[in-house]
């Protein structure tokens, strides 16, 4: 149980490695050490959140979400913590020495300062407190403050961050005490859009996105789950849907699956906001219900009516269309409704050709189908504010369709910032994800094939948005960019996009990880530093670095940031 003696690199400034990077931050170059025996105590608000519980627990909401982030704390400290040989300088004796004399963290004092809303398992954008403080003393008291179970939650993963596991195995350290933290998030909305249809992602890879997502501090996982391609949702009142849309008869989510994960989130600050999107991207249907679908499959030509193969959208003004959505709906919003508060009704690349296939419109005139695309929108919107939801639309419905969508609709954008200064312009909340920046699929090559006659044509085979969106790039990003100082209060956060054309279970983790946390700090800190710079890469690369070995330490496949040179040897890989 004895550690190498104490020698700290010449780089020990970089294992002060919170990610992302807190608003207010001290910290010296005291060691402490934690065993398994400290107690994390919890002193919760006088008034716990009362609403939805399980079937299986009881328990309120809030004292799971804390009971759930302090098992998760002591399992992070002593089953999935690392040891940061690859931050310190080649064979140097780095770690502290373990003696009868140490001084270890006596105690953990969680402190929550008030009550936690009704709705702490489904909060809306901004409706619960993530903020906290952290402080540990040389002498190992911790108190973590917060005005909510999630911020409580938040100052526990800071806290795990601070501490590294010692090389011979004896014990779990920390170098940097004292510490003293003081956080809060910039947005409100800070997410991860993963799309389930291209290629199915088993349940195990949807728990793993959303333990990495809470380790990030981030707090929605958008789960485009149907497309084109496959209808991997079973909707126990439609089972065609599923059977005879998915891929294979093992690539379906069950209600069962959906809940469960739902659940999973809650307890980790993550709210599952699934989309299906309508009415372009909905070939699958055809698959149980080919009546319902225009242009369906049309061959070889499928790219005059499609974004992508096969070709299909819904016919925009069928009675049979609207009894088929009102059923789906009246199966699964109902299922949905005790962990969200909001659904994404989709609505972007509709390919108005597709209407001239469409025996209810036969036209491709926006001035005939642009009332209909509002009607349209009208009964999918109105069934969601019924059932009380929020609902979600992709950017194209109020910047290309023009639509006239209720105040509270949130407009999700990700062609230009310019789509962001006109959506808040129009008085509407939203999103930001520029494709430019933060579609993290970009950059792989066409997956398409080229016939002879074209193939030249296409030479190198780059995809439509190359090239790959390394982290730097994506942590240039700023959501605000372009918009107004009156109106910035508009743009409730953002998303980070994996579309799956490319990525399946054998490459997700890579593809997603660690540039999502590039992301996530940028949601969370905000783009600028204190004095309206972009963040600096060379500070943020060490710490980027450090994340990717928790992560990896999680099990997840995080792709490196750097080589050990460059980790091992402070600026000299900077330019």
């Amino acid at each position: 149980m004895i550690c190498i003696p104490i020698l700290l690199a010449l780089g020990a400034g970089s294992a002060q490695a919170v990610w992302p990077i807190p608003s207010s931050y001290e910290s010296g170059d005291g060691v402490l050490w934690i065993d398994q025996s400290v107690k994390i105590a919890y002193n919760g608000a006088s008034q716990v959140s009362s609403g939805y519980s399980s079937s299986s627990n009881n328990a309120t909401w809030s004292s799971r979400i804390v009971s759930n982030a302090i098992e998760r704390t002591y399992d992070t400290l002593f089953n999935k913590n690392f040891v940061p040989w690859k931050f310190h300088p080649r064979m140097s004796d780095f770690e502290p020495a373990l003696t009868s004399n140490s001084t270890y963290v006596k105690s953990i004092t969680l402190q929550q300062n008030a009550s936690d809303p009704a709705n702490i398992m489904k909060p809306t954008a901004g409706g619960v407190d993530e903020s906290y403080t952290l402080t540990l003393t040389d002498s190992g008291e911790v108190t973590i403050t917060g005005a909510s179970s999630i911020g409580l939650a938040h100052g526990l993963t800071t806290f795990t961050q601070l501490f590294f596991e010692c090389s011979s195995g004896g014990g779990v350290y920390t170098t940097l005490a004292p510490v003293s933290i003081t956080d809060a998030p910039k947005f409100e909305w800070r997410g991860l859009n993963i799309d389930t249809s291209r290629t199915f992602k088993p349940m195990s890879d949807m728990y793993a996105m959303v333990d990495a997502l809470a380790y990030n501090k981030m707090n929605r996982l958008h789960w485009h789950v149907t497309d084109a391609q496959a209808w991997p949702l079973e909707i126990p009142s439609m089972p065609e849907l599923a059977d005879k849309g998915a891929y294979a008869s093992f690539q379906k989510y069950s209600p069962a699956d959906v809940l469960a994960l739902q659940e999973y989130g809650a307890l980790l600050g993550i709210e599952v906001v699934m989309e299906i999107d309508q009415p372009g991207h909905t070939s699958s249907i055809a698959f149980a219900y080919p009546d319902l679908i225009a242009a369906f499959n049309v061959q070889p030509n499928w790219d005059s009516y499609a974004s992508e193969p096969p070709s299909g959208t819904l016919k925009l003004n069928s009675t049979a269309v609207y009894d088929f959505l009102e059923k789906l709906f009246d199966d699964l919003l109902p299922r949905l409704k005790p962990l969200t508060n909001y659904f994404h009704l989709g609505g972007d690349e509709v390919n108005v050709n597709a209407y001239t296939l469409d025996d209810t419109v036969g036209t491709n005139d926006t001035a005939v189908l642009q009332p209909l695309m509002q009607k349209f929108m009208n009964r999918n919107i109105a069934q969601l504010q019924a059932a009380g939801y929020t609902p979600l639309v992709w950017e194209e419905m109020l910047l290309v369709w023009n639509l006239t969508l209720p105040a509270d609709t949130i407009v999700q954008t990700w062609q230009s910032d310019q789509a962001v200064a006109d959506t808040v312009a129009k008085g509407h909340k939203a999103l930001a994800g520029n494709y430019n920046f933060w579609y993290l699929d970009c950059g792989q090559g066409q997956w398409l094939d080229f016939r002879p006659a074209v193939s030249a044509s296409y030479w190198p085979y780059a995809d439509y948005c190359s090239p790959r969106h390394n982290w730097r790039l994506m942590y240039s990003y700023d959501p605000l960019s372009g918009v107004p100082a009156n109106s910035t209060h508009l743009v409730l956060g953002g998303e980070a996009h994996i579309w799956s054309e490319q990525t399946d279970p054998v490459n997700l983790d890579q593809m997603v990880w660690p540039r999502t946390c590039a992301a996530a700090e940028v949601l969370w800190s905000g783009a600028k530093d204190a004095s309206g710079q972009n963040r600096s890469q060379i500070t943020a690369s060490p710490r980027l670095s450090e994340m990717r070995e928790r992560l990896v330490a999680r099990g997840i496949k995080a792709e490196p940031i750097q080589m050990p040179y460059c980790t091992q040897n402070g600026t000299q890989c900077a330019l």
